[in-house]
């Protein structure tokens, strides 16, 4: 199927992406197109406008600014996967992007885009989720910081401003005693696809024990969230395999399961046990 027709638009600087953006209500913006361009086909989303931002100049790098790294809005999932400087200080987001579609999605589609996008079982969207990043916004009017916690509203649905662009995630790097990871089951079966239930953790053991920690899901419920009842069962424990079990028991408690083609209620809530014990374990181990 063909999209509804509408104006493309390719800036070549932010300022004027910006502006644009002020001008046309209800414009898209476009970095790599992996997600807006197959909804336009299928005229799930017929926006007048197509901003195109996948000419602007500096926004393409991955930036070590000492105590976070710094991922560019033209970042591309690949970029992400073999960084040494995400693999070395954010493996979850490093083995998210890994996982994030196939080939040719990874090599064209963005990070921040696909966060942007926010859908409820993208990879990506866990793993910043877990990593306690934070998103930098642009508009016309300046520049806001959206802490991961307060990004994600609902299914395609974030905190993002009608006239805001998402230009930046701000991830901190894990430092001595702190490590993450990413695993999930996918739609196809193995871990390609979409996420039929993913789960990203991050953990800091100090002493011996999880001082702190924080396990997100992708594709159970209605959009990435934090799952605080494994959190409270692993924080304060000694990080073995009794407690990333009895941590993963709760992996579902309090989140409202969302049944879908992929799978029921009570399928989803088992699988959330299940990729919480495994991120927990390659996390901790």
């Amino acid at each position: 199927m063909y999209p509804r027709e509408f104006d493309y638009v390719a800036p070549g600087t932010l300022d004027e992406a910006l502006a644009v953006l002020a001008s046309n209500p209800g414009a898209k913006i476009m970095s790599g197109g992996m997600s807006l361009i197959p909804m336009m086909k299928l005229r799930l989303l017929s926006p007048a406008t197509v901003i195109d931002i996948g000419r602007i100049p500096g926004l393409d790098a991955i930036e070590d600014r000492g105590d976070h790294l710094a991922i560019g809005a033209l970042v591309r999932h690949a970029q992400t996967a073999s960084s040494d400087l995400v693999t070395t200080y954010a493996a979850a987001l490093a083995q998210a992007a890994a996982l994030t579609g196939d080939v040719q999605v990874r090599n064209r589609g963005t990070t921040v885009g696909a966060v942007a996008h926010a859908d409820l079982a993208a990879d990506t969207t866990a793993a910043v989720l877990a990593l306690g990043a934070t998103m930098v916004a642009r508009s016309s009017a300046g520049t806001r910081e959206i802490p991961a916690s307060e990004f994600f509203v609902d299914t395609l649905t974030s905190a993002l401003a009608d006239d805001e662009i998402l230009v930046e995630l701000r991830v901190p790097k894990s430092g001595e005693g702190e490590s993450s990871a990413y695993t999930k089951l996918g739609r196809r079966g193995g871990e390609s696809d979409y996420a039929v239930a993913g789960v990203a953790a991050w953990v800091r053991k100090t002493n011996g024990s999880v001082s702190d920690a924080r396990v997100a899901l992708t594709g159970v419920g209605s959009k990435a969230m934090l799952s605080s009842g494994a959190m409270d069962a692993i924080i304060g424990s000694d990080g073995s395999e009794a407690a990333i079990a009895a941590a993963a028991d709760r992996a579902a408690d309090g989140i409202s399961v969302l049944e879908d083609l992929y799978g029921s209620e009570e399928y989803k809530a088992h699988l959330a046990k299940v990729y919480v014990k495994r991120a927990l374990g390659a996390a901790l181990s």
